[in-house]
């Protein structure tokens, strides 16, 4: 029996990349989660003998000699497959766009970074040259747009566009994808995010402005994460960690959103169990103190940011620097041979200062050449550490409309980047 499964908690993604897998390994049976996300649950209860779907209740695990795997890599996000770990004569083949690597170690694997797990296997079909129903097609898109945030995403490739070009071109029904993805909003929801925004602990952690919010709920509350995103597009914060507590659970569930230039939320949530993507991603975790988890995240994020690009690697040195008793004509004679528009200004190895063209233009008289240097210098000079992120260089420059901040380290400078070092990384134009 070959049988094909995704990750708990399924999406649309998930739930699209088990219907195509059936439809490239045909005879296989998709097998469902018990939890499911309740966008996907209504689609099914309209959908559900079109694509006669099982749960793993109904499938004898014994009779099971091949595993299709899609949309994950992580043996503990299956259901009760898991307990197929380590069979010696069970085949298993996985098709994952998550850019981290997992423990399940297939014998056919198709892993590659995706904006949606949905596009690799479109591309395969196309491939194949396999017939896709309209109504097949308008899943596959829904699945794609989900997990793309319609292509606004950090995460998405030309590829998805690609795909989903294709899909229409198939005959997927653009204006079912919006019916299908607008989100279960409903009284309970509102109260949940009601006592988000009363409760909520928000904190800056290494440049990112976090907001952490605990909050016990009582019964099955759906969409969380439609509640996580709209907190953090109300509070306008780089992420949220919605920590959610019931006592008869013995659980914990996490939710994290992101801006794009937020901290990794996949990353972060995979060290607790869990996973997802730049921007969104969850876990379940053994319920303990709420407390605890957000310390956890804290020291995640601290951690996640010293692995991410740091402004010493965009800096750039040596630095040309001149001395601060240095005449304005010695000046003038640097910036002209550098061609640069400024220099730091140092007594010894210390900055004192920083000047420019702009204050260069301060000088009237052909007396005033002779003067020192720091006679004209700005002495209040904004400055970053090398540990620093990119994001964290370009607020100051925003702040305080200037387009070079000094390195600092130890009170000495060590390099210097400008708007243009931080444009470069955020454009992904970088040298190699």
């Amino acid at each position: 029996m070959q049988i094909i499964t995704t990750h708990k908690n399924t999406d649309f993604d998930g739930f699209a990349s088990v219907i195509a897998a059936t439809v490239l390994y045909p005879g296989a049976i998709p097998v469902i989660p018990r939890n499911i996300n309740p966008n996907v649950r209504s689609f099914l209860a309209i959908h559900k003998d079109l694509f006669q779907v099982r749960t793993v209740d109904e499938i004898d695990l014994d009779k099971v000699r091949s595993l299709v795997v899609v949309d994950v890599n992580q043996w503990h996000r299956l259901d009760d497959f898991r307990k197929l770990r380590g069979r010696p004569s069970l085949e298993v083949i996985l098709w994952d766009h998550h850019p981290e690597k997992g423990d399940i170690n297939a014998n056919w694997v198709r892993h590659e970074a995706m904006g949606a797990n949905i596009t690799l296997m479109v591309r395969q079909m196309r491939l194949e040259k396999k017939a896709l129903t309209p109504i097949q097609a308008t899943l596959f898109l829904t699945g794609l747009h989900e997990d793309t945030g319609s292509f606004m995403f950090p995460c998405t490739r030309p590829e998805d566009a690609e795909a989903a070009a294709y899909l229409m071109a198939a005959g997927a029904d653009v204006s079912v994808v919006g019916s299908l993805l607008r989100p279960a909003y409903g009284e309970k929801q509102k109260n949940v995010l009601f006592e988000m925004l009363q409760t909520g602990v928000r904190e800056t952690i290494n440049g990112y402005k976090v907001s952490f919010h605990q909050v016990d709920i009582e019964g099955h509350v759906g969409s969380l994460s439609v509640v996580a995103q709209m907190c953090r597009e109300i509070l306008n914060v780089d992420a949220v960690f919605g920590i959610f507590t019931g006592k008869k659970k013995g659980k914990a569930i996490v939710i994290g959103r992101s801006s794009p230039e937020g901290p990794n939320i996949g990353t972060l949530l995979r060290s607790l169990g869990g996973g997802g993507h730049p921007g969104a991603g969850s876990a379940m975790v053994d319920f303990v103190n709420p407390d605890t988890i957000q310390e956890m995240i804290r020291d995640l994020i601290e951690g996640n940011q010293q692995a991410s690009v740091q402004v010493s690697d965009l800096m750039s040195f040596p630095v040309t620097t001149i001395a601060a008793d240095a005449p304005m004509t010695e000046l003038r004679k640097r910036l002209m041979e550098k061609g640069c528009t400024g220099l730091p200004v140092v007594d010894g190895e210390r900055l004192v200062g920083v000047i420019s063209r702009r204050d260069f233009r301060k000088v009237r008289k052909n007396k005033d050449l002779k003067s020192p240097v720091k006679a004209f210098m700005s002495r209040n000079v904004k400055t970053i550490s090398p540990g620093k992120s990119p994001m964290q260089a370009a607020r100051l420059m925003v702040k305080h409309d200037i387009g070079r901040l000094p390195v600092i380290e130890e009170d000495r400078i060590i390099g210097i980047v400008t708007r243009s070092d931080v444009m470069l990384y955020f454009y992904d134009m970088l040298p190699d």
